[in-house]
């Protein structure tokens, strides 16, 4: 039997649908739902992290050259980042389940995973792979990220890090896999894999009712209780609830949008040419798909953790310098010439180059209000199409006039600048106090 549910509301004037325990509406705890959603991440990842380490043999096997082979991943990004919006619409306005669509989409990844390791004709893969998968990973990334986030909405930030983290941590195997035995082999145990994943636990996915709550804490308290939510002090709630339209008015969500489009350009660009750059250098191939490897896990790992330091630090604070690491990284991949120095570098880009995602979805909900979330974070979560198109398509065809080394100092000193626009971020409707000190006016007649 299912408990009525309470309406609450805290000093902000947010809502708190309570009494409802996750048992009773999914018969499971609602932890299922966080691993259910990690699971299908990780079974889709290998159709972008692992892509870098594919390319050599895809450029050379296949006679498409580099260029041509790394617009299949750019494209992929685009496609993939793009449909955040339509899977936005569909699971709010038309009430698809994210079951539904995490098995929808988890299909066409699958198709994506055969035709990049069957199909040698380049617009096959690029309808098959970069059309069809990227769809297909952006609807299973968009369903998962919502519907773990709204299991836990008190740990949003972590959750989001950890859930995300699946889809770099997954690709760890195939990218090992595909530096031993032959590439068609691959993809089609990752593609099996992925198949049984998104059925299996893609199934079990459910949204909780608008506004759940969990009723073991209190969320009045939760709301003023620096004790219980620690990041009271640093991450102040939204002044009002803000629709598409106005939060791009406010010139917020512009610049966060612009930002975020450079850092997923940055992190997309060292994702997909860390190991040509490695070999181009003269590292082992060893050497090279260790770095993607290392890169891969800790972009993956290092996102629930930037989450919850951003909660008890602050989220811009925290965004500033999982950003200026990444710059400094690429950096240090031009200055590596030890292969440990090199991996060590990777593993410091893959930290900075996963952790922003997760800290900037949880800022648009502190800007902007809950209300039109979904559509707001859509809107983010575009940019990353430029990125991709930025970031590995258009590189790559500068890669065979400028090199490498020119590009990744170039991206680093980006980083870098990136990093420090951070502080232009502010809250709409949120006066900001000069540093000075107040000396205000004398008051007299009293």
């Amino acid at each position: 039997m299912i408990s009525t549910p309470r309406d609450v509301r805290d000093v902000y004037g947010r809502r708190y649908r309570i009494g409802e325990d996750a048992r009773e509406l999914t018969g499971h705890p609602r932890r299922w739902q966080l691993w259910a959603a990690w699971a299908c991440m990780v079974a889709i990842s290998p159709l972008q992290y692992s892509f870098g380490t594919a390319a050599l043999g895809l450029e050379s096997d296949r006679g498409w050259g580099t260029a041509r082979t790394l617009w299949l991943l750019a494209l992929f990004v685009a496609c993939q980042a793009l449909v955040a919006v339509p899977a936005a619409w569909a699971h709010r306005v038309r009430r698809l389940t994210p079951a539904q669509l995490v098995i929808a989409g988890g299909v066409l990844a699958v198709v994506g995973l055969v035709t990049l390791a069957h199909v040698h004709t380049y617009v096959v893969v690029l309808v098959g792979y970069s059309l069809l998968g990227g769809t297909g990973a952006g609807i299973v990334y968009a369903a998962c990220i919502t519907t773990s986030a709204r299991w836990f909405p008190e740990r949003r930030t972590a959750t989001i890090g950890f859930v995300t983290g699946g889809f770099a941590v997954g690709a760890v195997p195939s990218i090992v896999l595909l530096a031993i035995v032959d590439e068609p082999i691959v993809y089609d145990l990752t593609a099996a894999v992925a198949l049984l994943a998104v059925l299996a636990a893609g199934g079990l996915l459910k949204d909780p009712p608008r506004h759940w709550w969990p009723a073991e804490l209190d969320a009045q308290a939760w709301a003023v209780d620096r004790k219980l939510n620690r990041s009271i002090p640093h991450n102040a709630p939204a002044v009002r609830q803000y629709r598409p339209g106005e939060a791009l008015r406010t010139g917020a969500l512009p610049l966060m949008w612009l930002l975020l489009a450079i850092s997923a350009a940055l992190s997309l660009f060292g994702i997909a040419f860390v190991v040509s750059y490695a070999v181009a250098s003269g590292h082992a191939f060893g050497t090279a798909a260790v770095a993607a490897g290392m890169l891969a896990a800790v972009n993956g790992l290092g996102r629930s953790a930037a989450g919850s330091l951003s909660d008890r630090f602050g989220r811009r604070r925290v965004l500033a310098a999982v950003l200026m690491i990444e710059g400094f990284a690429h950096i240090g991949l031009v200055v590596a010439n030890a292969g440990w120095a090199f991996v060590l570098c990777a593993m410091f880009a893959g930290l900075g180059g996963g952790a922003f995602y997760a800290i900037m979805a949880n800022l648009v909900l502190e800007f902007f209000g809950e209300n039109s979330l979904l559509q707001n974070q859509a809107i983010l979560y575009s940019a990353k199409a430029v990125g991709g198109l930025l970031g590995i398509g258009v590189a790559a065809s500068l890669v065979s006039v400028a090199g490498y080394r020119p590009l990744f100092l170039g991206a680093g000193l980006l980083g870098v600048l990136t990093a420090l626009s951070v502080r232009l971020l502010k809250q709409p409707g949120r006066p900001a106090l000069p540093a000075r000190p107040q000396l205000g006016t004398p008051v007299t007649g009293e």
